[in-house]
């Protein structure tokens, strides 16, 4: 089968966090099985622009990989040489595979499929929630959806969502969708080659008072972070390690907070990217993993603690919560102070507690969800609109 995926940005961007890497890792696994992956993306990378060929297709992972500018409107990778070129990329397509929303190359691609006579799916990667809409520039989003998402989505010929919970948000807007399939996020196994290299500074220093409390994830408003550091300073022990991109400029008014709640001794910020040894270095560190988020699609970071035997905490806010609680690999609270408090103190005061429901995330991630698993799974949807 061929192919052609169109995604804003695509690897390496790791700037953009989980719903980035799940396109990735899907496009590498499906082409694992055989199948012709061709990326139609872009070359933005924050504020400036990933190092990659424009002139010519990069081959990585088995997936061709198309980068083209956006000289204007980067906000929406506005890119009309991406826009030509989607044209011919569907001359010979089966399918087309659209991911995210509210960005340029998303409208372009169902306008190409379209003309071509293809169908297309369409993965909003936890961006059509109705609370995120209206927290984060309602107007603007409010008249994009008007004039031209709510025609992308319900053209489609399937959506595809991380969990039952995106599933619900998308119901909520009132719109006649097409149908829904709902395929989670995979995960990867921890790569043994990088067990032992040594680590930067920042991670070696994070990680040296125990037990620790582990934020692995963009540096996000809606991560809940604000409400993670009042629920920790309600907890008598433990260090809090908080990492990752901070394309927000978050971290300084977390260390400003948890200055204010008297917990600064105990709260470690890492605000870079943290992948490699580094990453699973905080993963053998941690007695558990949070994500207190108040709207997460999915929670890739969810299951990729899983899968090294970390227990978790979360909210049901977040999509993979119902894979936690399946697991009974961790604790599902809201995220109230009081109550995420009373969830990390169990686990802090109980490692016992805390190894058993890591072990039991472990076994379930790896029996039911890494990748050759989810990307057969897609591979069925895209059989049943093509055949």
């Amino acid at each position: 089968m061929k192919i052609v995926q169109v995604t804003p940005v695509y690897r390496p961007a790791l700037r953009y966090g989980g719903p980035v890497v799940a396109v990735h890792d899907l496009c590498r696994a499906l082409a694992a099985r055989g199948h012709d992956v061709t990326v139609m993306t872009t070359d933005v990378d924050g504020t400036g622009h990933s190092d990659v060929p424009l002139d010519r297709p990069l081959h990585q992972d088995g997936v061709t990989i198309r980068y083209f500018p956006s000289p204007l409107l980067r906000r929406i990778f506005w890119s009309p040489a991406l826009g030509r070129a989607l044209d011919g990329a569907m001359r010979d397509a089966d399918l087309v595979h659209l991911h995210m929303i509210f960005q340029w190359p998303v409208w372009a691609g169902a306008r190409a499929a379209r003309a071509a006579g293809l169908p297309y799916v369409v993965s909003p990667r936890g961006m059509l929630v109705a609370d995120m809409v209206r927290r984060r520039n309602r107007l603007a989003k409010t008249l994009w959806l008007a004039l031209i998402e709510r025609s992308t989505v319900e053209r489609a010929a399937a959506l595809q969502v991380a969990s039952e919970l995106e599933a619900a948000e998308l119901a909520g807007f009132g719109w006649r969708l097409p149908p829904i399939a709902v395929v989670a996020n995979g995960v990867d196994d921890p790569d043994p080659a990088i067990a032992g290299r040594p680590l930067a500074p920042d991670i070696a220093a994070a990680i040296a008072a125990r037990p620790v409390v582990l934020y692995l994830g963009r540096l996000s408003w809606k991560k809940g972070l604000d409400r993670l550091l009042r629920a920790f300073a309600l907890t008598p022990s433990g260090t809090l390690v908080i990492a990752g991109t901070d394309d927000e400029g978050l971290s300084t008014r977390l260390a400003a907070l948890a200055e204010q709640l008297n917990i600064a001794a105990r709260v470690r910020i890492v605000p870079r990217t943290v992948d490699g040894a580094d990453k699973e270095a905080l993963f053998a560190a941690a007695q558990l993993f949070v994500l207190p988020s108040y709207s997460e699609n999915f929670g890739n970071t969810v299951l990729e603690a899983m899968r090294r035997g970390v227990a978790v905490v979360t909210t049901p806010q977040v999509g993979a919560a119902a894979i936690v609680e399946a697991a009974q690999a961790g604790l599902i609270v809201d995220g109230e102070s009081p109550s995420f408090a009373a969830a990390m103190q169990q686990l802090i005061d109980d490692p016992a507690r805390a190894a058993i429901m890591g072990a039991a995330g472990r076994r379930h991630v790896v029996a039911h969800y890494g990748w050759p698993a989810m990307a057969a799974r897609i591979e069925q949807l895209y059989l049943s609109l093509i055949l």
